[in-house]
């Protein structure tokens, strides 16, 4: 049985294929050449085979995406650690040869048999404070990350879905009250002082990023990006940095049931007003296939004043660790 609930273009559907002969295949087949002399330990370069790339090259997705769109990051940053985008919600399924072996190392053994779970919020005053005497945490984030129905990913976007796609946003979020209820500001209409300010204070997102950069995510700034917070800016909104919508709940101190049940209220209560794309599999898209699922991060910023005295060996244990 389908889920009525995903869009066309959420619903598996065929690749189209370029003409072997066609100067995008060509492109392609130079461009892989190239990068198969070179050094790189991203999955990009593990997986995509000679005989997987075989297999995907005259792929076309239905907005028009080739395996270019999802390669090009990794191509041009052979430091990437991953090295693959979905330019659209089809490309996971029409460049699957590539995408799901990326998914299962990197989400360890998601397989392309499993599915991933209907979504469950759990119970977030179980979760409880993790510092009550405040002596560590200095602020606790959560975020997560969605896309719209009917709209494409970067970076098959054109100006129109950006600034439309804006509009939307702003409507789904002049409906939050309460402690949610903010402002938004748009990117196009804020002057530099108040950027650089809101980047200082670690709110705003910036323009720069070079893997976004070559995978074509930056195209037409600052025209449909924006900020949404509230009074208190411990519910901020991204709109079209690189996805559609990231939103984060945060706020000073360790109490854990306080940040996760804000994010849990705004996401539900935008979600009532705008439809997320989901797949069948991989539970909400997104741009970066390290972001699936549930899209939830969690983070604390501690203070470690002792450890960090002997900074080499602070970052010695944290990467023992896997901690940034």
């Amino acid at each position: 049985m389908c889920d009525k609930r995903l869009c066309a273009c959420e619903k598996k559907t065929m690749p189209g294929f370029m003409n072997p002969n066609d100067e995008r295949v060509k492109a392609l087949e130079q461009a892989y050449a190239e990068f198969a002399q070179i050094d790189s330990r991203s999955l990009l370069k593990k997986h995509l085979t000679q005989r997987v790339f075989d297999t995907l090259k005259t792929r076309v997705t239905n907005t028009g995406s080739t395996l270019m769109d999802v390669i090009q990051s990794g191509l041009k940053n052979p430091d990437s650690g991953v090295g693959v985008y979905a330019p659209d919600q089809n490309a996971y399924d029409v460049f699957a040869a590539l995408f799901d072996p990326v998914i299962e190392e990197y989400h360890i053994n998601f397989t392309s048999s499993d599915v991933h779970p209907d979504l469950d919020w759990g119970e977030p005053e179980q979760l409880g404070d993790l510092d009550p005497e405040g002596q560590f945490v200095i602020s606790t984030r959560i975020r997560c990350a969605r896309s719209v129905n009917g709209y494409p990913l970067n970076p098959t976007m054109t100006k129109s879905h950006y600034l439309d796609l804006e509009a939307k946003v702003q409507q789904a979020l002049r409906s939050l009250d309460g402690d949610l209820k903010g402002t938004y500001y748009s990117l196009a209409a804020m002057d530099k002082e108040t950027q650089q300010q809101l980047i200082d204070d670690h709110f705003l997102f910036k323009e720069g990023d070079r893997f976004l950069e070559a995978a074509n995510a930056n195209r037409f700034w600052p025209s449909g990006r924006g900020i949404f917070f509230n009074e208190a800016k411990t519910f901020l909104v991204w709109c079209n940095e690189e996805d559609h919508m990231r939103l984060i709940s945060m706020e000073k101190g360790g109490n854990l049931s306080s940040v996760y049940s804000r994010l849990v209220k705004a996401v539900t209560e935008v979600g009532e007003e705008i439809r997320f794309s989901r797949h069948r599999r991989f539970g909400f898209l997104t741009f970066c296939p390290t972001n699936l699922g549930t899209t939830i991060r969690a983070s604390v910023h501690i203070r470690l004043p002792k450890l960090s005295e002997n900074y080499a060996r602070f970052e010695e244990i944290a990467n023992m660790y896997h901690l940034q």
